[in-house]
């Protein structure tokens, strides 16, 4: 398994060296920012259990932060991008003070509210956001590298992608990752052995804003334009569709389906069909019969491999004997 994510990692730092045009380089930079939102959505609602709906939010405050301080304060990209994703860091953290009273659907509908209130102030501030028609910013000069913007924010964003995958990786393996899912498997069980659940909910929270700001932040970058209409609810609904398509509780289900998202969303534009349609079509059929993921079907090839703290290995591991061999 190692060796096929080297191999995917590996052929994506190439694809520049292919000789692609303009629109398949854009495409292939897409990906790294999507499978950092799922990285970040999952640490959220697949290790810490928070059903949270404001990761859209986050993306778009990481995306508005170093755009407006590029916009309207002339900063450089190297320092308006720090601060855009520390910007969703802070708002992300707050969020979870809502967290320690609500849970589940609750949960869900307050932090859907403050997203559709952070869109509202996107396109209605117009004269700090420029309203919903968003503005323009310089593009990132990687002159000093001899490349230009295009391939430079290419390598920027498989870069911080590699570095933020490391760091999920590492950080469920450790002993804040155990304590995210022993807060999503029972609250009070999870208290009654010491975690400090405004600790570890505040922590998941801020690990899915700053995940969701670099993203946006690169985001800001890629397009050199920022606007309202990419951090809506049909965002909302993409990153979610990342994470249970390619599955829940998994990093290398996040990687999955940050690739698939994307590359199912040309595949749709293609056709020219509804991507609102189609995706919520897809949610509803992993869901119904394949609600772990397709990174379990991993299984199949390699029945040894496992991924520590995933979601399906913990429901084997605490299933009865009876249960394991019905299952």
């Amino acid at each position: 398994m190692r060796s096929a994510g080297i191999l995917f990692f590996a052929f994506f730092f190439t694809v520049p060296l292919l000789g692609v045009n303009r629109f398949y380089l854009y495409v292939a930079t897409l990906v790294p920012i999507y499978v950092i939102l799922a990285i970040g959505l999952n640490i959220l609602v697949g290790y810490a259990g928070q059903l949270a709906f404001a990761n859209a939010a986050m993306f778009g405050i990481g995306a508005y932060g170093a755009g407006l301080l590029i916009k309207h304060f002339a900063a450089p990209y190297w320092v308006a991008a720090p601060a855009g994703a520390i910007a969703a860091m802070v708002v992300g953290t707050l969020l979870a003070l809502p967290a320690l009273r609500l849970s589940g659907i609750y949960l869900a509908l307050a932090t859907l509210a403050f997203a559709q209130c952070t869109l509202w102030t996107m396109t209605h501030w117009i004269s700090v956001t420029y309203g919903a028609s968003g503005f323009t910013i310089k593009a990132v000069d990687f002159t000093a590298l001899g490349m230009n913007s295009d391939y430079g924010m290419y390598y920027l964003s498989w870069i911080c992608c590699c570095v933020l995958l490391l760091l999920a990786r590492n950080l469920i393996r450790s002993r804040i990752g155990r304590a995210f899912v022993a807060v999503r498997d029972h609250e009070i069980a999870a208290q009654s052995l010491g975690v400090n659940l405004l600790k570890y909910k505040a922590l998941a929270f801020a690990l899915s804003g700053f995940y969701a700001g670099v993203a946006g932040v690169l985001y800001a970058g890629v397009l050199a334009f920022v606007g309202p209409e990419s951090f809506g609810l049909q965002q909302m609904v993409l990153q979610l569709a990342a994470i249970v398509i390619g599955g829940t509780a998994s990093i290398a289900g996040s990687v999955l389906g940050g690739f698939l998202i994307v590359f199912i969303q040309e595949i749709i534009r293609e056709f020219k069909f509804s991507i609102e349609i189609a995706f919520g079509a897809l949610l509803c059929l992993f869901v119904l019969l394949k609600p772990t993921g397709l990174i379990d079907l991993i299984r199949l090839v390699r029945p040894s491999w496992h991924e520590r703290l995933h979601g399906s290995d913990l429901a084997d591991a605490t299933a009865s004997p009876t249960e394991r061999g019905a299952q």
